[in-house]
């Protein structure tokens, strides 16, 4: 027998017999998973009991979480922290904007001096940049804009301009921009070489063509790349406490060396609004991806706003056939 006819005589009949739709008194029974669901209650339980153990230790001191949560201190650190995050995101994309268009130059000077500073601050570990920018006025202790080699036109105090703020910033933006430029030039390489091509045959200006045409292109790849890398930078703000500025991790351990018995509810604290600070960082990269994929995608995916509301008309229409029944 052939795999054709066991499928025609496994063939659901109708109520004659004959091959055809099933019948009334028949029905489409569901695929039964069991595995599926027995790893779903395995998770379930693993999750609950890390959520009891969470919640239910004192060792975590919740208590004193909230009275630290919203303190002053805590709060102007985390200001600090936003400030010095959005200094360097916005320094160090357009950094990485310039050090990309060096690397696709076809200028040999540019692309040999923009590979060599990528090269050196993605190899240069970033707290050690940073210490050094923080001890920059021990090597010079004056600044001066004038010929090389020739007379200075104007001469400044570097100790008055390199306070701990700007230290912080133009370390991490120095860093960033090493990071940035690799990622905007793999969003750009990204881009089908027929874009560029049918751009320089209407003979619009390389200026025109890059950042009318190709750059909004990149950005579909460029925007996921760089969001991860600005969660990262984030994160790398709490390194800004060892060059003495007091941003939301620094506020923490001054206020943990401070209180001892509350190193842990403090630690919890920073870690907490780490993570709502990712949190809304994720959420505007959905939205971003979203904008900038119309050109890309016949229909947009749905907002969880949208999903939720489908959601909704789905249980009302399951509970108007119910009541209909």
């Amino acid at each position: 027998m052939s795999v054709t006819d066991s499928l025609l005589l496994s063939a659901p009949t109708g109520p004659s017999g004959s091959s055809g739709p099933p019948g009334p008194a028949q029905r489409v029974l569901p695929l039964r998973r069991p595995g599926r669901w027995t790893a779903a209650a395995i998770v379930l339980v693993l999750v609950s009991q890390a959520a009891n153990g969470l919640l239910t230790n004192p060792f975590y001191q919740w208590d004193r979480f909230a009275y630290w949560f919203v303190r002053p201190v805590i709060l102007e650190g985390l200001l600090i922290t936003l400030q010095v995050a959005a200094y360097s995101a916005a320094l160090g994309l357009a950094g990485g904007v310039l050090l990309a268009l060096g690397r696709l130059s076809g200028n040999p000077v540019l692309r040999s001096v923009s590979w060599t500073y990528v090269w050196l601050f993605r190899s240069v570990p970033l707290i050690v940049v940073l210490l050094f920018l923080y001890n920059l006025s021990a090597l010079y202790p004056t600044l001066s804009i004038g010929v090389p080699f020739g007379p200075a036109f104007f001469t400044f105090d570097e100790s008055r301009l390199a306070t701990d703020i700007v230290v912080a910033v133009v370390g991490l933006s120095l860093a960033e921009a090493a990071y940035a430029a690799e990622i905007v030039r793999a969003g750009v390489l990204s881009v089908d070489q027929g874009q560029h091509e049918a751009a320089a045959a209407l003979g619009l200006p390389r200026r025109y063509q890059f950042a009318r045409i190709v750059f909004p292109q990149a950005l579909r790849s460029i925007v996921p790349s760089y969001v991860n890398q600005l969660i990262g930078l984030l994160k790398a703000t709490s390194l800004v406490f060892y060059v003495s500025l007091l941003d939301l991790f620094g506020s923490v351990q001054s206020m943990a060396s401070t209180y001892p018995g509350d190193v842990v509810p403090l630690l919890l604290v920073a870690t907490v609004w780490y993570v709502i600070l990712t949190s809304v960082v994720s959420v505007v990269q959905y939205y971003v991806e979203r904008y900038y994929a119309r050109g890309a995608l016949r229909t947009l995916p749905p907002t969880p706003v949208q999903r939720a509301r489908a959601g909704l008309r789905d249980l009302r229409a399951r509970a108007r056939k119910e009541t209909a029944r």
